[in-house]
């Protein structure tokens, strides 16, 4: 696991959970800036585990291996979840397998796409 991140604002010991749902929905506003759709929709969020304690820990992929926007791209994701009430911290972790391809992408992801001009 990567180093966590955690936050002096973090959430008292008995607040409640977050939701995977939550935390997905904050994903929302990280977004690929070589395509500028979020990364829950271009379907880049592999796995979102809440912990008992309040830890999250992301799997998530980039569209390439060695993506420029790495580090950028995770510091956003680190923020985006740390501001989830019940978060304590929050683990990313970049993993390759299975690739990312564009079928991995939500209907919202693949129109907004469109709109772009990309074919999906």
């Amino acid at each position: 696991m990567s180093e966590e991140t955690q936050s002096p604002a973090a959430a008292p010991e008995n607040a409640e959970l977050p939701t995977k749902e939550q935390i997905l929905e904050a994903l929302k506003v990280v977004k690929d800036p070589e395509i500028p759709i979020n990364v829950v929709d271009l379907g880049l969020i592999y796995n979102v585990d809440v912990k008992p304690n309040g830890i999250v820990d992301i799997d998530m992929t980039l569209t390439a291996i060695g993506c420029p926007v790495q580090d950028m791209i995770k510091a956003d994701a680190e923020l985006a979840v740390m501001r989830v009430p019940g978060v304590k911290g929050v683990n990313v972790d970049f993993v390759w397998s299975p690739p990312w391809t564009p079928a991995k992408m939500s209907e919202e992801g693949k129109k907004q796409m469109r709109m772009f001009g990309f074919n999906v």
